[in-house]
Order: structure tokens, then C-alpha cells, then sequence
């Protein structure tokens, strides 16, 4: 679904505390990333949610962060993860072996794990379709990332996923 046919969403009704996340973002397109994450942050904003933020360097390494994070001691008190990044396709393979790695890589995780993931990793032709897409409105798929992750810590916690 692209995001122009995708209807408006509220903020989840996240029962307890407010979530504690962790934005893990590759900013080698910082204008991008950036605008991504300012877009989740305004939707983590809403929900009352305190957000870290960590940096690697491209999307390659987005997965073993991902799985680094959840081997710190204070991983269990981190109600969920959103990953950031963005991949340009160019005039090599290179673009389809990397986006297969870490979409993989995410989601190996996230199935094996049952932990909330907002997946925000844009894979697009050009430069010009990523910075559409990470624009302060409707389109910015950092914010519908973002949407998706609170939406998964609600029903961890609403099924108690992981006490």
C-alpha cells in the first residue's frame, strides 16, 4: 500500500506507561533519515513516548545494531525499535543485495524475537522519490513507520507478549 491511498491514523491507544523506543537510523542520506525520524518523532510526540537515538553507519549494519540493542541488560525495559534508512538504487547489483540483507535481517529477527519493530527503510530509484517521502506532511513514511511501531507495542502489551 502506498502511503497516498493509506488512511489517516490516530495515535495508538498504548495501555501503561508510555513506551520507551529506540530509533536505530543509518543517516548515510542525512536529509532523508533525518526528515524520517523528525516525522516519528512528532507521532512519538503524541504518544507521550521517550525516544534514543542510535547511528550506524549505512543499512547493512542496521540489522546487528537491531540485535546488539536487544543484548543490552536494559534491552527488556525498551518496548520497541524503529529502523531508519534509506538505499538509492544505482547502476550496480550492490542495491539489491543490500535491501534483501537487511529487510531479511529485520525481519529473521523480529519473528525469532516477538519484539515491536517500525520498519522505515526506504528503497527507492532516486534521491528525489526518497526526499518525497521524507517531507514534513502526509507522505513521510518515518511518521507511518512510526504509527506501525506503536501499534505493535500496543498489542504486545495488550497480549502481554514477552512479561
Amino acid at each position: 500500500m502506498s502511503t497516498i491511498d493509506a488512511p489517516a491514523r490516530a495515535a495508538a491507544a498504548i495501555p501503561g506507561p508510555p513506551p520507551r523506543l529506540v530509533v536505530v537510523q543509518a543517516p548515510y542520506y542525512g536529509q532523508v533519515v533525518g526528515g524520517m525520524r523528525r516525522g516519528a518523532e512528532g507521532v512519538f510526540a503524541a504518544a507521550g513516548a521517550s525516544v534514543e537515538v542510535v547511528d550506524v553507519a549505512g543499512a547493512f549494519e542496521l540489522p546487528a545494531a537491531l540485535r546488539m540493542a536487544l543484548l543490552r541488560p536494559d534491552a527488556r525495559q525498551t518496548d520497541g525499535f524503529l529502523i531508519l534508512g534509506c538505499v538509492v538504487k544505482g547502476e550496480t547489483d550492490h542495491y539489491d543485495f543490500i535491501c534483501d540483507a537487511v529487510c531479511s535481517g529485520i525481519m529473521t529477527i523480529t519473528v525469532e524475537t516477538g519484539i515491536a519493530v517500525g520498519f522505515g527503510l526506504l528503497t527507492v530509484d532516486t534521491l528525489a522519490q526518497a526526499l518525497a517521502r521524507s517531507n514534513d506532511d502526509r507522505m513521510n513514511k518515518g511518521a507511518e513507520a512510526a504509527h506501525a511501531l506503536l501499534g505493535q507495542v500496543a498489542l504486545r502489551r495488550r497480549w502481554a507478549v514477552g512479561a
